[in-house]
């Protein structure tokens, strides 16, 4: 299926209703996306339907990280780990301006009370070893044994009197919600698929053999029949809903796992890398990352039983995190932002923490031809989606012809890979900025806010968004809301919850013209998000809070 193509809503429905598919993916998260682009390259007729938004699950909530999982090897977990980092150096290559190489320090805690002893530190070691032998020498970075002052060199604020000597290894960061929509237009415009949001797949029709043959989905108040030979389930912590629509049971398969992050202004933290701090009294580390002129911590890793859809942040799970990081003084009137995500973990037989499952993925076949990708990882999303097309084209067997039996996604370049570089290091702020969130397709928005200087005004007080952003994510990356541009096209509302409340009239004004909404639905939607934000920190107990100086570097 290979081809140029397009990334509109408006036609995408048109295809889906018309065209004819051999598989149709159910599910915009990370997992979905890679497996649209997969089947799309090997030539198979691919169409992808996301019930909300591209990464409006878990996928635009996670730690932000494409690395192996230094813990995963002290669970055992040698081959997960090693294939994560052989994913994360793809990453690197494919999307080099989504995904960026980032040092991270490991510090060794002595004394009374201490979660990580010194004795430990031997251990860490030959950790660390083995994380160099399965990724480092890829990159070209091992890791490094340094000193105290050293340590409280990369972050001051870390308890002096306690600091040993401690480890630095190297790891990436990646803007996980731009990751996904990425893939899901290489897979569209690069390679012919039809992806769409906003569509819901409401059933499956299948033929005397008991096979599908088409899916029925619901679209701005409509029913579209879409003509398919195969569907893959690619819904994360969803997947037991559509497996109930096949299978006419529920198989309660999934143990969804809750994790939370905060951000804070960076200057509470004072840390110029990424930094895994031990939690007192648990078993467990949290991540400390720079974002510009804030970091964010987490995450957590608890069992959780409630609605599926926006999983909140408690109290509790802000005393946790705020507990790993008491040593910096950062309190509730710090946190400017706040997310929380789950985890579609595998069940197992026993009972333990969800922190220790396997993050390994499973994919699992059924006779009607709907094929089921659970588990996993951000980092390992291409390996999952090529097991996942490998399933679907061994299920259709003769069904399909002319089509590659392979991934060819391995050294796939995604939209924007190409141009990033003479872009990325410009001395001008906005190109820069632009460059490592679009690639080489900032040119485009670039060229856009010279149309209106009203465009290259921020787009929300404090983060260095534009407002061509705005404009330019309702015309060409299928949002259709103002929680589309600050949620997820930009980052706003995990960076700065109250500054993008302020802003929801203003983006709402600037996509209302695109989207052709009337004034009453554009302050609606602006008033929903408003309502959403106020939820959000009613229910982790926290006041309003301001965000300071513009920020560099976010992503």
């Amino acid at each position: 299926m290979s081809g140029s193509g397009w990334f509109d809503r408006k036609e995408a429905l048109r295809r889906l209703a018309d065209d004819p598919f051999d598989v149709l993916v159910v599910g915009g998260g990370i997992t979905g996306v890679g497996v649209a682009l997969d089947a799309a390259s090997r030539g198979l007729r691919t169409a992808l339907v996301e019930r909300s938004d591209f990464s409006s699950g878990t996928s635009s909530k996670s730690s932000k990280l494409a690395h192996g999982g230094l813990r995963y090897l002290q669970q055992g977990e040698i081959r997960l780990v090693y294939e994560a980092l052989h994913e994360r150096q793809r990453l690197l290559h494919n999307a080099p301006h989504l995904v960026k190489l980032l040092p991270f320090l490991l510090p060794i805690l002595t004394g009374r009370g201490s979660v990580i002893p010194k004795k430990v530190s031997r251990a860490l070691g030959l950790s660390m070893w083995m994380y160099d032998l399965t990724g480092g020498a890829r990159i070209g970075k091992f890791h490094e044994r340094i000193s105290p002052d050293e340590a409280l060199a990369h972050m001051p604020t870390l308890p002096a009197d306690k600091l040993a000597a401690s480890y630095l290894y190297y790891d990436a960061t990646v803007d996980d919600a731009r990751l996904t929509l990425t893939v899901a237009r290489t897979a569209a415009i690069d390679h012919g698929a039809v992806a769409v949001n906003g569509v819901t797949l409401v059933g499956l029709d299948k033929g005397p053999d008991g096979r599908v043959r088409s899916a029925q989905v619901r679209a701005d108040g409509q029913d579209i029949t879409v003509r398919c030979q195969a569907v893959v389930n690619a819904t994360g912590v969803w997947s037991d809903e559509v497996r109930q629509l096949d299978e006419g049971r529920d198989p309660d398969s999934i143990r969804p796992a809750k994790g939370i992050h905060i951000t804070v202004p960076w200057d509470k933290v004072r840390n110029d890398i990424a930094v895994v701090v031990p939690v007192p009294k648990d078993k467990r580390s949290v991540f400390v990352v720079p974002w510009g002129d804030l970091t964010y911590v987490g995450t957590t890793d608890t069992d959780y039983d409630g609605p599926l859809d926006d999983p909140p942040v408690t109290r509790e799970d802000v005393d946790y995190l705020l507990s790993a990081i008491r040593f910096t003084g950062a309190t509730d009137a710090d946190i400017v932002g706040a997310w929380a995500g789950l985890r579609p973990l595998v069940k197992s037989g026993g009972t333990g923490r969800t922190a220790d499952l396997s993050r390994r993925h499973r994919v699992t076949p059924s006779r009607s031809g709907v094929v089921t990708i659970t588990g996993g990882k951000l980092t390992t999303y291409r390996e999952m989606a090529a097991d996942t097309v490998d399933a679907v084209i061994d299920d259709l067997g003769d069904r399909v012809h002319g089509v590659a039996k392979r991934s060819r996604t391995r050294k796939l370049r995604l939209r924007g890979a190409d141009g990033y570089d003479a872009l990325k290091d410009s001395s001008d702020a906005t190109t820069a900025h632009l460059a490592d969130r679009f690639g080489g397709e900032a040119r485009a928005v670039l060229a856009l806010a010279e149309t209106d200087p009203a465009l290259r005004e921020p787009l929300v007080a404090g983060l260095p968004y534009l407002r061509a952003e705005a404009v330019y994510a309702a015309r060409h990356e299928m949002a259709r809301s103002v929680d589309d541009v600050l949620s997820r096209r930009t980052r706003a509302r995990l960076l700065a919850r109250d500054a993008s409340a302020e802003a929801a009239d203003d983006v709402a004004a600037l996509i209302a013209p695109v989207l052709s909404l009337s004034a009453e639905q554009a302050s609606a939607q602006a008033e929903a998000y408003r309502r959403a934000i106020e939820v959000e920190r009613s229910t982790a107990g926290l006041d309003p809070t301001a965000l300071g100086a513009p920020a560099d570097g976010v992503l």
